[in-house]
């Protein structure tokens, strides 16, 4: 990394914990490589103190903009001046691209990045019947992802069953042609199970589903990046499942947060 000065771009990702995020690392490797006067630093805020953190963050005259990550995807919607349609359907915002007057403009990636990350693994979501754990701002980016991919049918499950049912009526707006169901905790007769929720970051969580009824037919792919075997793939590679780690999500959002943020392309960078 260049040296940090007074005309270094700052950017920053939110989150509560902290200790997990990877997204730093893949940007700085992005700026680094782009010649990018610029630096990404993890800020760790509660859910009490976001709105204060980010009407502080609007002020930052040398702020590019920021990631949010868990538990403040679903909140910072209101915290935006504009959305992007996307991000307005989901109910959720991951990147946050502050203006030169300080107006704030939030998008929604992580559903993108979810299906290039299973497309770079050679798997191939379209015509795959998918079941989704949870309904909070990653998992409902996915299910839009999911949905625009062209999945045959798609089961959503959340410890809310209400959630998953408003999730599911607003999708079907945009997808009219992709059945959809709210389910339990039994993943069975799916080809593709996610882990949309964070359980799996923290020493003690609870499986997001009942592992027991997997089955060695059956892709198990999970959101969380670290650790990057969770419990869930644990039991996952047991049953003889295929599994996919999480970071391939990150990997594949890196370039689509820069160029949300306002960094330039590989080609115009340096100029």
């Amino acid at each position: 990394m260049t040296d940090i000065t007074g005309n270094t771009r700052i950017f920053g990702i939110l989150a509560d914990p902290i200790h997990h995020v990877k997204t730093p690392q893949g940007i700085n490797r992005l700026l680094d490589a782009r010649s990018f006067d610029g630096v990404m630093v993890p800020i760790h805020v509660g859910a009490e103190g976001l709105a204060a953190m980010v009407d502080g963050l609007r002020r930052m005259r040398n702020l590019g903009g920021f990631v949010v990550t868990v538990p403040h995807k679903t909140a910072m919607p209101a915290l935006c001046d504009e959305l992007t349609p996307a991000a307005r359907r989901i109910g959720a915002v991951n990147v946050v691209r502050r203006s030169a007057e300080g107006r704030l403009s939030g998008g929604m990636l992580d559903g993108e990045g979810f299906v290039g990350g299973l497309r770079s693994a050679g798997i191939e979501p379209a015509g795959l019947s998918a079941y989704l754990a949870g309904a909070g701002g990653a998992a409902s980016a996915i299910a839009y992802a999911l949905a625009q991919a062209g999945i045959s049918r798609l089961t959503i499950a959340n410890r809310t069953p209400a959630k998953a049912r408003e999730l599911i009526a607003r999708l079907q707006e945009d997808f009219p042609g992709v059945p959809m169901q709210p389910g339990s905790d039994d993943p069975s007769q799916h080809d593709l199970v996610v882990n949309g929720t964070s359980l799996g970051l923290r020493d003690g969580d609870a499986l997001p589903l009942d592992s027991e009824r997997l089955s060695v037919d059956q892709i198990v792919a999970e959101i969380v990046m670290q650790p990057a075997e969770t419990p869930l793939l644990r039991a996952a590679r047991a049953k003889g499942c295929r599994v996919h780690f999480g970071a391939p999500m990150l990997a594949s959002q890196v370039a689509l947060m820069a160029a949300f943020m306002g960094v330039p392309a590989e080609e115009a960078a340096g100029s």
